[in-house]
């Protein structure tokens, strides 16, 4: 019996999806529920498991675009599984050889070097150079007498520079439908958002204090770190709640306002960057964020996150700090109207109280979309998120880290 294999829908928005590897041979033969492909959506990179044991037939090839529903591959179900012990055949004795014949080979003819077309390119291929602004004396002509075709032009590069010695090579690679598709919605926020940056400094004595005291307390009993992640989702979500017009988006000439916070954490994974949502964080306590967060991070880094996982989400938080980023202007994520950046922690030299001292500061970053947030909403909504992360036992634990903790 012969399986069709057919692409299964990755989410109800997705209707066409990339085959971005096969990890099987055409011949193989697979087992049920063996991965067999990766294949790349406009949202994630999701493993294709096979439906039943057989010999596989590959129907696409890597880097094919295949709608949802199409043929992918054949499975014969029929056909037993290769025995790794079965007896070799006995090798075939070969045929005598019939005597061979000298055959001398002609002498090549002397023909007069064409000399007129060399480095002369065509008239399609110097259209082509003149548009790429490249010198037909800086590519070699694979056609007749070294004659510039046409394809030769498509293929040239423009020169970079005089070369003075080292390694100069290059590698050409197709971007996966994910990657192309983080690139479109980034113009997109770019182009059709009326996005500002607003800025603000936030004083981390506080938070590293707690982390001190609690840290080892907090691990050894609920078997997670406490880290900054908690204390940035607890600030932004009660921010969001004193500030709602910055938890809504636009919907054509319409405004939607969530009474809920869906925080989209923006993680990086093997396939780039994968932004999955933490619903109703609003709800969680410490303990409860940094375990969603482990979670969703695990899952980013293996492969397994779904569409569903990344879908939706009412505001961002984006920590480039973790690579070493001192400040940025994040880009919205559509159709959300926030995103709040979080950078490196580094001692500097602040005023408290009328004196200089050293402390670990933070720069924090709210880009919005300025058509639906003013000034003031955003302005409010950073310097909520400063007060809570520099007075957190007050503005997010009320008044007692412990029970907050839960420890």
């Amino acid at each position: 019996m012969i399986l069709e294999m057919k692409v299964p829908s990755p989410g109800e928005s997705i209707k066409e999806v990339e085959i971005a590897t096969w990890l099987v041979k055409d011949g193989d033969y697979v087992e049920k529920d063996q991965a067999i492909a990766e294949v790349d959506s406009d949202k994630a990179t999701l493993e294709l498991p096979a439906e039943a044991s057989g010999i596989i037939t590959l129907k696409a090839e890597e880097g094919d675009a295949v709608a949802v529903g199409a043929v992918v591959c054949l499975i014969d179900t029929s056909a037993a599984k290769p025995s790794g012990d079965a007896p070799k055949a006995a090798p075939v004795a070969e045929a005598p050889k019939a005597e061979e014949k000298k055959v001398e080979a002609p002498k090549p003819v002397s023909q007069p070097a064409v000399t007129y077309a060399t480095q002369a390119p065509s008239p399609a291929a110097r259209k082509i150079l003149d548009e790429k602004n490249i010198q037909p004396t800086d590519i070699v002509g694979t056609g007749k007498g070294g004659r510039i075709t046409k394809d030769d032009a498509v293929n040239a590069v423009p020169s970079m520079g005089t070369p003075t010695g080292g390694n100069r090579g290059s590698e050409r690679t197709k971007l996966s439908m994910l990657r192309r598709k983080v690139a479109e919605r980034l113009v997109s926020a770019k182009n059709e958002t009326a996005m500002l940056t607003t800025f603000n400094e936030v004083d981390m004595t506080a938070i590293y204090a707690l982390r001190e005291q609690y840290k080892e307390e907090f691990k050894a009993k609920h078997g997670l770190g406490l880290g900054f992640m908690s204390f940035f989702t607890k600030a932004v979500t009660r921010a969001l709640q004193l500030y709602p017009d910055v938890n809504s988006m636009i919907d054509g000439q319409e405004k939607i306002s969530f009474d809920f916070c869906d925080i989209s954490v923006a993680v990086s994974g093997p396939k780039g960057l994968m932004v999955p949502v933490m619903r109703n964080a609003e709800t969680l306590s410490f303990r409860g964020v940094e375990a969603e967060i482990k979670r969703l991070a695990l899952r980013a880094r293996d492969g397994q996150i779904t569409v569903d996982e990344m879908t939706g989400g009412t505001f961002t938080i984006s920590n480039g700090g973790v690579f070493g980023s001192m400040l940025s202007t994040p880009i919205i994520n559509p159709p959300q109207s926030g995103i709040l950046g979080m950078h490196n922690v580094v001692d500097r030299a602040i005023v408290k109280n009328g004196q200089i001292v050293i402390a670990p500061v933070m720069y924090v970053a709210l880009s919005y979309d300025h058509r639906i947030i003013d000034g003031r909403e955003s302005v409010g909504f950073l310097v909520a998120v400063k007060e809570a992360l520099e007075n957190p036992v007050e503005h997010l634990m009320n008044g007692n880290a412990k029970k907050a903790l839960e420890l």
